[in-house]
């Protein structure tokens, strides 16, 4: 059930909790390909199937570090919704860090905290710290504190 956040007041009522936890969403090599063709990054670690099995712990690929970031607004979308949501703006990032590789077919789910809620430039601004959970490992995929400006409406 996703929170509803309407109001500037509605998300700080939320700081220091966690906002829910994503489905499970697959990191497959199709996806891993497509993120390496929009981005021109095709490390072998990333694309060559044939290399990795020979060349890298656990004999597969790893999905790229910015894949992972770029799946969470998609996943955050599943967690809060915004009946009054004008708009929303990636604002940035103050800390990321990728703690486990995702091979190629893992499962993915996105953890989310809300750290600080506060009126910016007209709209809420909101750090959030998102944890890139990995299924089956104790460790995460990624740790990032994520800054969003969400405009919203009255």
């Amino acid at each position: 059930m996703p929170r509803i956040v309407r109001s500037i007041e509605d998300a700080k009522a939320l700081i220091g909790q966690e906002v829910g936890v994503s489905d499970w969403v697959v990191v497959d090599q199709e996806r891993i390909d497509k993120f390496a063709e929009a981005t021109d990054d095709h490390q072998w670690i990333h694309t060559d199937t044939g290399r990795a099995a020979q060349d890298m712990p656990g004999g597969k690929t790893i999905a790229h570090g910015y894949l992972l970031i770029s799946l969470m607004p998609a996943l955050m979308d599943t967690l809060v919704e915004m009946p009054t949501l004008q708009r929303a703006i990636n604002y940035g990032l103050n800390k990321v860090r990728f703690k486990n590789p995702v091979t190629a077919g893992s499962r993915v789910r996105l953890r989310s905290v809300v750290v600080q809620a506060q009126k910016r430039a007209g709209a809420l601004q909101v750090i959030l710290e998102n944890t890139l959970e990995i299924e089956g490992q104790p460790k995460p995929a990624c740790v990032a504190e994520v800054i969003a400006l969400y405009f919203l409406g009255e």
